[in-house]
């Protein structure tokens, strides 16, 4: 359609809409408004396009486009018409735009609502998902800009473009004339269009680091031509590890007459290598790194590895290289790891990559691992390998990403890979910080539902990484990211520790646990581990210091057999003496009685047990198969040492140097099992039992697993988010409109208050103002007896402790009598600004907040008012939206929730009218962004009904993107 241009901009140039997105193949591209400067790019774009692809988009042949076109297609008002282009290496590879129009269908600028669009996607991008990524940004710009509806003309051949638009989720209808199908569509988000949204995000998220991690040719960049160095160590351990791909060494410094370095092809420049590269590792000072990732985003690399440091971890100069190296790299498309990183690590058969500063390659298994430190990095693998099975490799490492700054490629992404990767059962994270948490409690919650997500998480943010700061304290994100299924632990022993047993076991049905073994002091001390950590345990059975294999068989096999029973926990010392159980003997033992009962749980607790942690990992070697007999028993020999098991195992694997059982202490566990169909990972790999140095870990890891199984099992039913039909949302977003329109942020006043929380069916106690006596007594009969008077001054609000609340004043003659008491007391009217209002019901006075945290999102918040919230902190938290299942649990959270159910023969109080005042203030500041705190103090909780007796609210400017708005990497 053609629309008249206006002679300038109406306004500014809005860069809060330029975003890097992730395309369908993993690749990267820019988006941003077109503007006058664009012309030559456009034409050279357009010249580029097939006479196909120009048909579609004008109905008619048009190989060129005039000046004018390129006028009107460069010159925007960003209102009423605006033009977005994606862009790789700052050029066109599509365009899309929107016109204005009224119901005849002619140019039109506001209250019309209603606009055309139209895309031009290049030939050799169509397929990636560019248009699908427009469609997002241009409906997020058109919402912004007060428009509802997209209209649409497509030829009926277009099929690639009548599925972008049927596909993306949105309300439609359609119709067909004149040769022309119409398509029309609500941009209001549905439950659909935001899910597809979600899904092509994840995808693409998913196959941007796949490309990464699973790379066919790797070239490191900075080998030196001396052994040593960091770049010449990573070509080493990619060698060394087998890496199937090809691999190539880069140094401009290399002489033109060296043709290979330990045995791999040396090149002077990327731009040298014969071939596609998808994987740099780029080890060269960082000064070097902007010169190589031109070289390399000219080459068509798809990503890169950045170990250098003297980024942002270096302070303000670093911390600008590090943006423009983002903002270089993804100029080309390429994604990056780091930089400041430690590495990635690929363990599957068919990649075999270790592009790392790691000296060995971690045995292969089926734990993802994430970590932002290298530090952490290395010491999380060596306790992996350690405690992880080494022999049998059943528990290694399927993956391993370490960040470093991760400027670009962070937790979350990683995330978005291991979802849905069959080689991946348990995710294990080290993070430092959470730069999205809103982002990431919304993909824990969908990866927990999957497979355990294991995290620690440090207490601050380290230097180079850019976070939000958020204000609520540590232990409330804690509590947060564990209500979005993530299992929450305090160190990496921890992380280890439970990580281990979600790989190796089922989950629990339950909190029951049996406790048997061949000591009565460690049984009881497990027992008392278990009660404080909230399990519940039996007795423990003494077998005594005789017992025999046969008679820990028996035990297992009775407590496994036992309906009451949901885990087992075994404990083990040493016996010394004619007839006493030897370690691989005792490792048969256990194995065979969980063989028969596999759908439960089984942890050993060993205490100096060298030799049986020896057993117990290699006991998926010696452990019979169908249909042959059992080895020796009786104290036969131990297993050969791990050295001579490497010899047997995969001849295609170089040797390795890792701990064997008596270098690694106590800190070797696990007996092979075969896996259940129950058990977290369905593979055909064997499971293991892991075993544990000490009661309190094996029980806090045991603890940490039912939880996780609660929250499995109640995801599987997640509650509703209901709707109510006397909310007036359009009406509460004019009312916002007109309020922000005052100022950037501001605190709205008693009667706004009131109007807004009452389009959400929120009643507030009107508080009327009593600056004299006459006043207070005019406004007892405004609002009838019996009344309260109450001192609003801040040192004396919500603080009836203090003496500044009257209650129960049932006439004129109370009333005066008590205004000249608080006058004499505490001061003039003018101090204690009194204010009357209506007596509520007895109850029980609670306080209800939300507020946007900059870091974690939007937080409902309950606690009783007064000294339990303050004093003690006594809040329960939930991420919004709260549905209803949350608003029960929130209510019964808190510790001093007994006072809500009839404490000491109290009245029980009015929890479900509580509950619903909860789900509509997460409605409110769900549907308006624009709220970003609301708190109602008090609320009393009668027998019958909740009183809402103060209340404020504060407004600001919604941010301009957030994780509800459309796909976009961070900016930089």
């Amino acid at each position: 359609m053609q629309t008249p241009a206006d002679p300038q901009d109406r306004h500014e140039y809005p860069s809060h809409w330029e975003a890097d997105v992730v395309l369908r193949d993993g690749g990267t591209a820019r988006i941003r408004p077109i503007t006058v400067d664009d012309a030559d790019r456009l034409v050279s774009f357009y010249e580029q396009v097939s006479d196909e692809s120009k048909y579609y988009r004008f109905f008619a042949p048009y190989p060129r486009l005039s000046a004018k076109d390129v006028h009107r297609f460069t010159h925007h008002d960003f209102v009423d018409r605006v033009g977005l282009a994606a862009t790789i290496g700052g050029e066109f590879i599509a365009t899309v735009r929107y016109d204005r129009i009224g119901a005849d269908g002619t140019p039109a600028s506001a209250p019309a609502d209603e606009a055309e669009v139209a895309f031009l996607v290049q030939d050799a991008h169509q397929g990636r998902g560019v248009a699908s990524a427009l469609l997002e940004h241009i409906a997020a710009v058109a919402r912004e800009r007060g428009i509802r509806r997209f209209a649409a003309e497509v030829l009926p051949a277009n099929s690639k473009m009548i599925k972008v638009f049927t596909d993306a989720g949105y309300t439609q209808q359609r119709s067909f004339e004149d040769g022309v199908v119409r398509l029309e569509f609500d941009l209001e988000p549905t439950d659909r269009s935001v899910a597809v949204q979600r899904a092509r995000e994840q995808r693409a998220e998913a196959r941007s680091v796949r490309r990464l991690l699973a790379p066919g040719s790797v070239a490191v960049i900075g080998v030196g031509r001396a052994p040593g160095g960091v770049g010449r160590s990573v070509l080493g351990n990619l060698r060394d590890a087998g890496f199937t791909g090809r691999l190539h060494a880069v140094n401009q410094a290399f002489p033109e007459d060296l043709k290979e370095i330990d045995g791999v092809p040396t090149h002077r420049s990327v731009r040298d290598i014969d071939g596609p590269v998808d994987l740099a590792v780029v080890a060269v000072p960082a000064e070097h790194v902007p010169e190589v990732v031109t070289e390399c985003g000219e080459h068509g690399v798809q990503g890169l590895v950045v170990l250098a440091a003297g980024y942002a971890e270096s302070g303000p100069d670093g911390r600008e290289r590090q943006r423009a190296l983002v903002r270089q790299a993804r100029t080309y498309g390429m994604r990056i790891i780091g930089p400041n990183a430690f590495g990635i690590i690929n363990t599957a058969d068919d990649v075999r990559l270790n592009a790392s500063l790691a000296p060995e390659m971690p045995r292969p298994g089926r734990i993802g691992l994430f970590a932002q430190s290298g530090a952490i990095g290395i010491a999380l693998l060596s306790r992996l390998h350690r405690r992880g099975g080494g022999v049998t490799g059943t528990t290694g490492v399927s993956t391993f990403v370490s960040s470093g700054n991760r400027a670009d490629v962070s937790g979350n992404d990683v995330l978005q890979y291991w979802y849905d990767d069959p080689e991946t059962d348990v995710v294990l994270m080290y993070l430092e910080s959470i730069g999205n948490p809103r982002k990431f409690t919304r993909l824990a919650r969908r990866t927990g539902a999957a497979k355990p997500l294991v995290v620690v998480q440090g207490a601050g943010a380290p230097a180079g990484h850019a976070v939000r700061a958020t204000r609520l304290p540590h232990a409330t994100v804690s509590a947060l990211l564990r209500q979005a299924g993530v299992i929450r632990v305090d160190t990496i022993t921890e992380l280890v520790d439970a990580g281990l047993l979600l790989a190796r076991q089922p989950l629990p049905a339950g909190p029951r646990v049996a406790i048997l073994g061949n000591s009565e002091s460690l049984g009881l001390l497990t027992y008392d581990r278990c009660l404080a950590e909230g399990l519940r345990p039996a007795r423990p059975l003494d077998l005594t210091t005789r017992a025999t294999a046969a008679d820990f068989h028996r035990a297992l096999s009775q407590a496994l057999a036992d309906e009451s029973c949901d885990a087992v926990v075994v404990t083990a010392i040493p016996t010394i003496g004619e007839g006493a159980v030897g370690d691989p003997e005792l490792a048969e033992a256990l194995r065979s009685a969980a063989e028969e009962v596999p759908g439960k749980p089984v942890l050993v607790v060993h205490v100096e047990l060298g030799g049986l942690a020896e057993a117990l990992s290699a006991a998926g070697r010696t452990a019979p198969q169908v249909g042959a007999s059992a080895p020796g028993t009786g104290g036969g020999p131990h297993p050969p040492p791990l050295s001579a098991s490497l010899e047997r195992g995969d001849p295609h694997r170089p040797a390795e140097r890792l701990p064997t059982a008596a270098t690694a202490g106590a800190e070797a566990p696990s007996v092979t099992l075969p896996r259940s169909p129950k058990t977290l990972a369905p593979h055909p790999c064997s499971r293991l039992i892991p075993a544990y140095p000490a009661a309190e870990r094996a029980v806090r890891a045991l603890a940490e697993a039912v939880k996780y199984g609660q929250w499995r099992r109640e995801a599987a039913e997640p509650g509703k988010v209901p709707e109510y039909d006397d909310i007036d949302e359009r009406g509460a977003a004019e009312l916002i409109g007109g309020l922000l329109e005052r100022g950037e942020g501001l605190t709205i006043g008693v009667e706004e208050t009131c109007r807004l929380l009452g389009r959400y069916g929120i009643d507030v106690h009107r508080a009327l103002p009593a600056p004299t006596p006459d006043a207070a007594v005019g406004a007892a009969r405004a609002l009838g007896y019996p009344v309260a008077l109450k001192a609003t001054a801040p040192h004396l609000r919500h603080r009836a402790d203090l003496g500044g609340v009257r209650l129960d004043l049932a006439d004129e003659e109370q009333l005066r009598r008590a205004y000249d008491e608080l006058s004499e007391l505490y001061g003039t009217p003018e101090e204690l600004r009194p204010v009357v209002q209506r007596m509520a019901p007895r109850g029980v006075d609670t306080v209800v907040r939300a507020v946007i945290d900059p870091a974690a999102g939007a937080v409902v918040s309950f606690g009783l008012a007064g000294a339990a919230s303050q004093l003690l902190g006594d809040m329960a938290h939930r991420l919004v939206p709260v549905t209803d299942r949350d608003a029960t649990s929130l209510v019964r959270s808190i510790r001093t929730a007994p006072l809500l159910f009839g404490w000491r023969g109290s009245a029980p109080v009015d929890t479900p009218a509580l509950e619903e005042l909860l789900l509509r203030v997460s409605r409110l500041v769900d549907d308006h962004p624009e709220v970003v705190a609301v708190t109602l103090e008090p609320v009393v909780v009668a027998r019958q009904g909740v009183s809402v007796l103060g209340a404020t609210v504060r407004l600001a400017p919604p941010p301009a993107r957030d994780d509800l708005g459309p796909r976009t990497l961070p900016a930089y």
